[in-house]
């Protein structure tokens, strides 16, 4: 018998379930029927399609910004405390120690040794953040030999601020002569810091630095000694690449009680402000990590 559809109730109708069960089946097997048809329409690629193309997918996924991130840090934020008037560590042996250059200008080593400085990193020379030129430390000398007469283990650190992997390596070779006679052990430190929108280096982007310090790690390694680059926190993760430096030492400067950082490091400058018998004024206090030692 014929269906009168102005019979039909369809406001009824889609109110009931198996109308929409019977719509919902109808749109999958649609979806599917396409899906099929192009499917096989489709021109079938060649092997050696197949393989280039899982090649370029490999390709750009392995490169520097993807390699394995350093160390995690094994220290945690509650493994400090305050032996005397320093920070110490309670998860691993820490040394306490400082960083100098000449504007703490004329220093009591021997007081600064009975305050319990056991290391000394001395500013051994500079590049002029403007003119570029390469010059010792004003009190780089007088500080190796007051340090190291007091019983004090010295390092040596030059303040960069190359703008290519070339300069950095002529810094590193300028500091091993300024340390030629020096009894070196404590590392010695690429330390390159950002001063002005006015200094040779107010340009440098991440992948020229981290050019910079493989060069001059390379050569002070080289040359036999321990390499280490100094970074703050920003710098760490905004202008270096540290999967590609992971293999040299790290100095961070992160100025707190309490050490805020998530890969491992081999010294913390946690304070800016420090003060030591022997030397006026303010001074840069650090903890070493004798992981390897």
């Amino acid at each position: 018998m014929p269906v009168n559809i102005k019979e039909i109730d369809f406001k009824a109708l889609i109110k009931k379930p198996l109308f929409w069960e019977i719509a919902v089946t109808g749109l999958v097997a649609l979806c599917v029927m396409i899906f099929v048809i192009v499917a096989l329409t489709r021109p079938a690629a060649s092997v050696q399609e197949t393989e280039a193309t899982q090649w370029t997918e490999v390709t750009e996924v392995i490169t520097e910004a993807t390699l394995p991130p350093p160390e995690s840090n094994p220290i945690g934020m509650s493994d400090f405390y305050m032996d005397g008037d320093y920070l110490s560590c309670l998860a691993t042996p820490s040394v306490l120690g400082i960083d100098v250059s000449f504007w703490q200008r004329d220093i009591d080593w021997p007081k600064v040794k009975q305050a319990g400085v056991e290391f000394a990193m001395i500013r051994a020379g500079a590049r002029g953040a403007e003119t570029g030129d390469l010059f010792e430390d004003d009190y780089a000398q007088a500080n190796y030999a007051g340090a190291s007469a007091a019983g004090i283990r010295v390092g040596a650190y030059f303040f960069s601020q190359a703008i290519t992997p070339e300069e950095a390596a002529a810094e590193a070779n300028y500091l091993l002569e300024i340390i030629k006679d020096w009894n070196i052990e404590m590392p010695l430190v690429y330390d390159w810091e950002f001063i002005s929108a006015d200094a040779r280096t107010a340009n440098m982007d991440p992948r020229t630095l981290t050019d910079c310090a493989k060069a001059f790690c390379e050569t002070v390694k080289n040359a036999g000694y321990t390499p280490m680059i100094y970074f703050n926190t920003n710098q760490s993760f905004d202008m270096l690449y540290l999967a590609e430096l992971k293999d040299y030492r790290f100095w961070l400067a992160q100025y707190d009680t309490v050490l805020r950082y998530p890969y491992k490091i081999d010294m913390w400058q946690y304070s800016e402000t420090g003060t030591v018998p022997g030397i006026e004024g303010n001074v840069d206090i650090d903890l070493y990590f004798p992981y390897e030692e």
